[in-house]
């Protein structure tokens, strides 16, 4: 049986353990709960996208080996901007898909074209502005830029985002998925990515939350008369 100076000593190391980790498994508890209760397409923003949409069709194109690209054609797609068709060749260039001409960005005219196919009818558009660059919290992050961003007259902070060089409509983002996105941060403690289960901080808080589970039951061990009673009827 452990002495009674020991169960001081695990005592007061479960207490300390359990005030520094504390936060961070509020932090673990009210996210898990946050993520439990949640539509996943509601924070992806589905409620606020045509999900109907269907892209347009088009006639009269040019074939693409008749494009001008230094690199050939390892990759094709094809683009609706403002009802006319458009190819985005190997990830780098637009070229109008009836005449070969290259594009090498898209107006606001023609990015609120792109978004007005992809979110609701009754939105209405507050503002649109274009962003070369964000930082490492910023909610486009990874993600093609320059972009557009399309900002609607809603409670719930609406944005959609529509990239100028290949003129496709990236992502919507709403105030929940903004709660979504710090309570995630939260639970992975990656404080720069995210996504990152592999970080310092999350493997140290991980260790020491089981040295504090483990000496809760080392504690109880201890200090159980059930366990005392036991170890005296051994004894004798």
């Amino acid at each position: 049986m452990v002495n009674r100076h020991t169960a001081l000593k695990i005592r007061k190391i479960h207490r300390y353990l359990g005030i520094f980790l504390g936060i961070q498994f509020l932090f673990w508890t009210i996210s898990g709960m946050y993520f439990s209760w949640t539509n996943i397409d509601d924070i992806h923003g589905d409620q606020f996208r045509n999900m109907e949409y269907v892209p347009k069709s088009f006639d009269n194109l040019i074939s693409p080996s008749l494009i001008k690209s230094n690199e050939g054609i390892r990759d094709i797609e094809i683009r609706d901007i403002n009802n006319e068709p458009y190819y985005w060749v190997n990830n780098q260039q637009l070229y109008n898909a009836r005449t070969g001409e290259a594009k090498e960005t898209i107006s606001e005219e023609e990015a609120l074209y792109i978004a007005k196919n992809q979110m609701r009818e009754n939105l209405k558009v507050a503002n649109i502005q274009q962003i070369n660059k964000v930082g490492d919290h910023h909610e486009y992050r990874e993600k093609l830029l320059p972009a557009y961003v399309i900002s609607y007259d809603t409670d719930e902070a609406l944005k959609a985002y529509v990239s100028v060089t290949d003129a496709k409509f990236q992502t919507v983002r709403h105030r929940a998925w903004r709660w979504f996105d710090f309570l995630w941060m939260t639970h992975t403690m990656d404080y720069e990515g995210r996504d990152n289960f592999n970080t310092i901080v999350l493997r140290a808080f991980s260790l020491l939350g089981l040295i504090t589970v483990l000496s809760g039951f080392l504690l109880w061990y201890t200090s159980s008369p059930t366990v005392r009673k036991i170890t005296k009827k051994k004894r004798k």
